[in-house]
């Protein structure tokens, strides 16, 4: 905890995670709280550490401090089909890609370890994954296919490159018939312990954002087309696609990724995704 007492929120800076934070003011909060929005990296290790309490965080990286994290119930990034911001550009269908080279973006083990998961158990394929920065025409002079996520791989989509395009929200889906979640909100355990009403206050708050949220998009929709571009009729679809919502299905999705993940060493230890309620916690049906 910080030394003023203050309650840390952590807030996720992409673009599909809006609609829950638009309406989400820590000043209009009765306890005393402040909101950081941080690179991916940061705030995963400050809910980790707890020296950010409660806020969003990518999946992955709730999964690697899930013994440390509570998620907070029905809020998260999820999609049951395509996700329209996670794409493998390439030049050969996905399947015959082999052991080729696949260039991927550091900022997402989300989505990297997703197309992994899927590379290895959907296709057998064993690419080689090199790093760099996300540029879709520098990505493809070095290799065979390139992961491109977020803002990014928005603008790609709206060109045609010449490239085959994966959606991996869709190919997770085809699969395995669920669907996947991105990101998650979750609450620092000791946080959960000792602040238990700043954090129901913090929880509440939430939910009502993401309810007013979904309920008026158009702001949301014209700061999309204000910093990323694109048009209003996009943006609307695009948000509207996306499952604000944490149910029993999203959470079976979850929980296959990250069995998946465990099995193939990229998580070193198995999730129990145990969710935050105000009285007591309950254990997510496996």
């Amino acid at each position: 905890m910080n030394s003023n007492g203050h309650t840390v929120i952590g807030k996720i800076s992409y673009t599909n995670s809006w609609p829950v934070f638009h309406n989400f003011h820590p000043s209009a909060l009765k306890i005393p709280a402040e909101m950081v929005s941080e690179v991916p990296a940061i705030l995963n290790q400050g809910m980790s550490q707890g020296t950010i309490h409660v806020g969003a965080l990518s999946s992955f990286a709730y999964g690697e401090a899930s013994d440390r994290l509570l998620l907070l119930p029905d809020l998260s990034v999820s999609s049951d089909g395509p996700v329209n911001s996670i794409m493998l550009f390439s030049r050969v269908p996905i399947a015959q890609i082999g052991s080729g080279t696949i260039a991927v973006t550091n900022t997402s083990a989300t989505s990297v370890n997703l197309l992994k998961i899927l590379m290895e158990k959907a296709f057998g394929n064993k690419p080689e994954y090199i790093s760099a920065a996300p540029d879709l025409d520098v990505m493809m002079e070095h290799a065979d296919a390139c992961l491109l996520i977020g803002d990014n791989a928005i603008r790609a989509s709206w060109q045609d490159q010449g490239y085959i395009v994966t959606d991996l929200g869709q190919l997770w889906n085809e699969w395995t018939g669920l669907g996947m979640t991105f990101a998650v909100w979750a609450v620092n355990r000791d946080a959960a312990r000792t602040k238990p009403e700043a954090i129901l206050e913090i929880a509440e708050a939430f939910a009502d954002s993401k309810k007013e949220g979904l309920r008026n998009l158009s702001p949301i929709v014209r700061e999309a087309c204000y910093t990323i571009g694109g048009t209003e009729s996009y943006w609307n679809g695009y948000f509207r696609n996306l499952i604000y919502d944490f149910g029993e299905r999203q959470q079976k999705g979850l929980n296959l990724y990250f069995r998946y993940a465990y099995e193939m060493g990229l998580l070193p230890q198995e999730v129990k995704m145990e969710l935050w309620s105000h009285n007591l916690l309950t254990r997510v049906k496996e």
